[in-house]
């Protein structure tokens, strides 16, 4: 390995070493705090301000897949997947507040700690509904974060030299000690670090992309020269069709109502002051990530043509421009972006298996120490299966995030979106929805990937929301103690049909 490789590798190390060690100050710290382990370790205490709420969001929200696939992808099909991006602006806004508010009152009031807690508690106590959910939580999540792991392990390896395995190793190690030391709290305040030298290092690696190439206006020609197709809003071949490119305001927008790692985040803040502040920067935060790095993406073309592995574009390019110091603090970004989303999403995949299926039917009355001990456990447990699953990994990574989005939101959008705003909303269409949201986005997927040539998605939330419609008003409305718990008044039990 030659001196500047090695220097930048080490620098990450020592990054790493820094946010494990957060993980453990802040894990020793909340031991003392007063409440449940459960709700310190999975929810942090729900008090979040709005730096951190907004960081967090971001930081959960931004991946892999933002900072290495999604620049990968631009490299290969130009401005247009630029263009493509700039749809999660509204993201954060989307997030909090159509959830925020009333998601947090719900959540305090019911006291619940994870999403599978709201539908267990919303569609009174319907086994088959909790345990589903818990389900396709643990399944879609397990890709997600399969991603991520990839994502990190490539990143070492276009940094250190070390083999793909051995990247991959050295990274699910430090993703391991960390998530199971730290819990939410550590996650939530690791997020905010991260979410600032993600915003930095984007900064800095654009505008060294752009000098690099002699400014932008030469940067463009040269694309111009490469394949035209790349200053077009329908990418190489036309790939990015306009059906394709509309369907993703779903996908990667308003579809992020479906996502349960996101919408928890919507139960951990601790004022409306705080929510509105974490809207504004979280925005901010998101546009100029997006831009930045799949601007990069593109522009990397020009500057180091001929990449195979387009997801290693990114750590590429900051080795080659950069001296090391510079290249570390850019590489952290991603770095950090990977290790927020993975200590977020495993911390989730933990709290359903132990939280929602462990306590609930298996040992209701386990005390703190044995679920401390089971949360940990089951941490390291997640770890190693993902590291045996991405062992051999597809060459664009992005593609598998896309597809635990889309499976998250067919299982979850309609029943906690229609769940927290319908009163007449049950069990039976809950289910139904889910199984047939499920179903018709793993058919469309394998057999229609693009049907009218829109994403997946959008015809699989059209058939989630008839099934549940259809399922609803086929069977009986909730009862009356339900509309009371959820908004404050007792319907009377005259059997008429809810018309909320």
């Amino acid at each position: 390995m030659t001196p500047q490789p090695l220097f930048i590798a080490a620098i990450l190390v020592l990054y790493l070493a820094v946010v494990t060690g957060t993980g453990v100050y802040v894990s020793r710290r909340y031991q003392d705090k007063q409440g449940s382990f459960i709700s310190q370790y999975f929810l942090g205490g729900r008090g979040l301000g709005g730096y951190v709420l907004a960081m967090t969001l971001v930081a959960t929200y931004t991946s892999a897949s933002s900072f290495l696939g999604g620049p990968g992808t631009a490299y290969q099909q130009g401005l247009g997947w630029v263009l493509l991006a700039m749809i999660q602006l509204p993201s954060m806004y989307v997030t909090l507040g159509v959830l925020g508010k009333r998601f947090a009152i719900v959540g305090r009031k019911i006291k619940a700690v994870t999403v599978v807690d709201f539908l267990r508690e919303r569609y009174e106590g319907n086994r088959a509904v909790t345990v589903l959910s818990a389900f396709f939580i643990v399944a879609f999540l397990m890709a997600a974060v399969v991603a991520q792991f990839i994502g990190g392990a490539r990143l070492f390896q276009s940094v250190t030299g070390l083999s793909y395995i051995g990247s991959l190793l050295l990274f699910t190690t430090v993703v391991m000690v960390y998530v199971t030391l730290g819990g939410f709290a550590a996650v939530a305040l690791n997020d905010a670090i991260n979410g600032t030298v993600m915003f930095v290092g984007t900064v800095i690696l654009l505008f060294t992309t752009v000098a690099a190439g002699g400014g932008v206006a030469n940067i463009v020609e040269q694309l111009h020269t490469i394949n035209p197709d790349l200053l077009t809003p329908t990418g190489v071949d036309h790939f990015i069709s306009l059906p394709w490119i509309s369907s993703f305001w779903v996908l990667v927008c308003i579809g992020i109502l479906g996502l349960p790692q996101n919408a928890v985040r919507a139960m951990a803040y601790k004022d409306s002051r705080a929510m509105h502040n974490a809207i504004i920067i979280g925005t901010v935060v998101i546009g100029m990530l997006m831009l930045g790095m799949h601007l990069t993406g593109v522009f990397a073309r020009v500057i180091l043509p001929g990449i195979k592995v387009t997801d290693m574009a990114i750590s590429l390019l900051a080795v080659e421009l950069l001296p090391p110091i510079l290249a570390a603090l850019v590489l952290a970004g991603p770095m950090a972006a990977i290790m927020s989303t993975v200590d977020s999403q495993l911390i989730y995949i933990a709290g359903t298996i132990i939280k929602d299926v462990y306590l609930n039917y298996v040992n209701p009355q386990a005390e703190d120490h044995t679920v401390s001990q089971l949360s940990r456990a089951c941490n390291v447990i997640l770890s190693v299966v993902i590291f045996t699953l991405a062992i051999r990994p597809p060459s664009v990574i992005v593609w598998i995030n896309l597809f635990a989005f889309g499976g998250l939101q067919a299982a979850f959008f309609w029943p906690l979106l229609l769940g927290l705003y319908w009163k007449r909303a049950n069990a039976t269409g809950a289910l139904v929805s889910q199984v047939a949201g499920v179903a018709a986005f793993m058919i469309f997927t394998v057999y229609l990937p693009r049907p009218l040539g829109l994403h997946p998605i959008v015809p699989t939330l059209l058939i989630s929301l008839i099934a549940f419609l259809v399922a609803t008003y086929a069977t009986e409305p909730p009862q009356s103690e339900t509309i009371e718990k959820f908004w404050g008044y007792r319907q009377e039990e005259t059997g008429a049909k809810l018309a909320g």
